[in-house]
């Protein structure tokens, strides 16, 4: 991979902290989200992966925060969406190239 990934660490609900890659930003009836993923170098067959709300920090330019999604039937149709996205993209089958 040539591109720069994107790292951002998180805190994970028992405290300790979670670095994860921004694999894809999407948009979903009109709100932005991104899905993340555990495998930070881009290399690995079934990372873990995770979608976010993305929310721009009010007066920082280029800023943005990222949070969990609330609602379980929300979250389970993102997770769908996410899906989709990346099948789209090539992103979740490049063994079968």
């Amino acid at each position: 991979m040539d591109e720069e990934l994107d790292i951002v660490s998180l805190e994970a609900e028992d405290g300790s902290e979670l670095q994860l890659r921004v694999e894809r930003y999407f948009y979903f009836n009109g709100e932005e989200f991104v899905i993340l993923s555990s495998d930070l170098e881009g290399t690995a067959e079934d990372p873990d992966r995770y979608v976010m709300r993305v929310t721009p920090v009010e007066g920082e330019e280029d800023m943005e925060e990222f949070t969990p999604i609330e609602d379980e039937e929300l979250e389970q149709r993102l997770i769908k969406a996410a899906e989709t996205v990346l099948d789209s993209t090539g992103l979740d089958d490049e063994e079968e190239e």
